[in-house]
């Protein structure tokens, strides 16, 4: 969501690292190139005037024109001012994620407009909360305006294996929703997610609606669900939600988009509401926490780390990860071990994405879509493993040209993808024997040039 302003700003402080000590006129020339950036991105004018205003308040002291590492100090800085503006550091409330601290059973209202992705983030939710929250989850559709949707909100309660409310035709909104809570009561559930009825737009019937079921159910969080997509309108939509209704959290969904994310820098200061949750793709498991200095972060082409090691605490199995290092440890490692690797990483979600988290990878960042790296990258490879039989997954020396042919007609690939695959193989097989070989005190006295022929240092053997 942050590509384009996250080049653009990298961009102007790369040309501040190139000089070796700041003038005030280069700290302001620079501020100018940034409030473009924002407004460019979407950012609304009056967000993107304070936090230049507030970045040049700290910048054009003493303390940034003499700093040993002066561009350094403008980027921390800016770091700061974004990390603010998105909900964090000294504004930060606590109230940063979903609130459950009320007794049971929790009611969470879900609000937003029509196409929002508020069914689908109301699924995802009550994933989330069954999963790691241990949370006894019961859905209900309070949308009588789509014929559907009712029925949407049950298959999605089917899949994530949480209960939805039965369907009683002819209910108002109202009816629906103090059924709801009287069975949630009675049969002893944690938390019940409503999700309300969206229109194509801001009307007076929708905004009477939801405040007649937040009066009636007295929900402890009031989600409003906003597509980043919708850029300034999103703004717009939470701040008349806001105004009207009252929400305690945002959801962005869509935001592994091409929005320009200008919406997610705009929201906290317009409306004064959180951003709770981040919907990252149409997958149930695609919600991540909303963290202000994570994502500002990211914006500046520092990463995420801390994102990226919860996310594979979360997704590789710990056993099977175990195996595997083992066997590369000893030198055991074949096709079977790399297939069930590339299942793993594949978990995680797209490469580009997780690549994304890295620190300084935004400078890479046409050198990766010039590779289009992808989870189909990964679904090739392991249609080309699985056409192989047992004995040339465990011993690939054996597969010559004629092999080569009948596993590329099999799994629908070229013969140069399955050369290209068994050459990837290789490399990392040798890779593995001179680590075993080197150990641990050998590695850390060669480096990479221990590891990689010819990547300076001397060859290990």
């Amino acid at each position: 969501m942050f590509e384009a302003l996250s080049s653009k700003l990298n961009g102007v402080f790369d040309r501040l690292r190139r000089r070796g000590a700041l003038s005030a006129d280069d700290v302001a020339e620079a501020l100018r190139e940034v409030r473009v950036a924002l407004l460019e991105a979407d950012v609304a004018l009056p967000v993107a005037r304070d936090l230049i205003a507030k970045v040049r308040e700290r910048a054009v002291g003493q303390e940034v024109i003499r700093s040993v590492s002066p561009a350094q100090q403008v980027v921390k800085i800016v770091h700061d001012a974004l990390v603010e503006a998105l909900g964090g550091g000294a504004a930060d409330d606590g109230r940063r994620g979903l609130d459950l601290n009320a007794p049971a059973p929790v009611p969470i209202l879900m609000v937003g407009l029509q196409g929002s992705g508020k069914t689908t983030t109301s699924g995802k939710i009550a994933l989330r909360l069954r999963n790691r929250e241990r949370k006894k989850v019961l859905l209900a559709s309070l949308d009588v305006q789509r014929p559907a949707a009712q029925l949407q909100l049950q298959q999605l309660a089917h899949q994530v294996q949480v209960t939805s409310l039965p369907i009683v035709a002819g209910q108002s909104p109202l009816q629906i929703a103090d059924r709801a809570m009287d069975v949630a009561r009675r049969e002893l559930y944690d938390v019940v997610i409503l999700d309300t009825a969206g229109r194509l737009a801001i009307d007076e019937a929708l905004m009477e609606e939801v405040a007649a079921v937040k009066a009636a159910t007295r929900p402890h969080e009031t989600l409003l669900v906003v597509d980043a997509m919708t850029g300034q309108d999103a703004v717009n939509t939470a701040r008349a939600f806001q105004d009207k209704v009252g929400v305690s959290g945002i959801v962005m969904t869509r935001i592994d988009g091409d929005a320009r994310g200008g919406a997610a820098l705009s929201m906290r200061a317009v409306t004064g509401a959180p951003i709770k949750l981040l919907g990252a793709g149409e997958k149930l498991d695609a919600l991540e926490d909303f963290h202000p200095d994570r994502i500002a972060g990211r914006i500046l082409g520092m990463g995420d780390i801390v994102s990226l090691v919860e996310r594979a605490a979360e997704t590789i199995d710990r056993d099977e990860a175990e195996k595997l290092a083992a066997k590369m440890s000893k030198g055991q490692w074949t096709l079977e071990d790399y297939a069930k690797q590339l299942q793993q990483i594949g978990k995680m979600g797209s490469l580009s994405g997780i690549l994304g988290m890295l620190p300084g990878i935004g400078k890479m960042k046409a050198q990766i879509e010039n590779a289009n790296l992808d989870t189909a990258i990964l679904k090739r490879q392991a249609a080309i493993i699985s056409s192989m039989t047992p004995k040339e997954r465990r011993t690939p020396d054996i597969i010559k040209a004629s092999r080569k042919k009948r596993i590329a007609a099999g799994s629908g690939t070229s013969v140069q993808e399955v050369n290209k695959l068994l050459k990837q193989f290789d490399d990392m097989s040798a890779m593995m024997k001179r680590m075993n070989k080197l150990g641990q005190k050998g590695l850390m006295r060669g480096g990479l040039g221990a590891l990689i022929p010819g990547a300076g240092g001397r060859r290990p053997f």
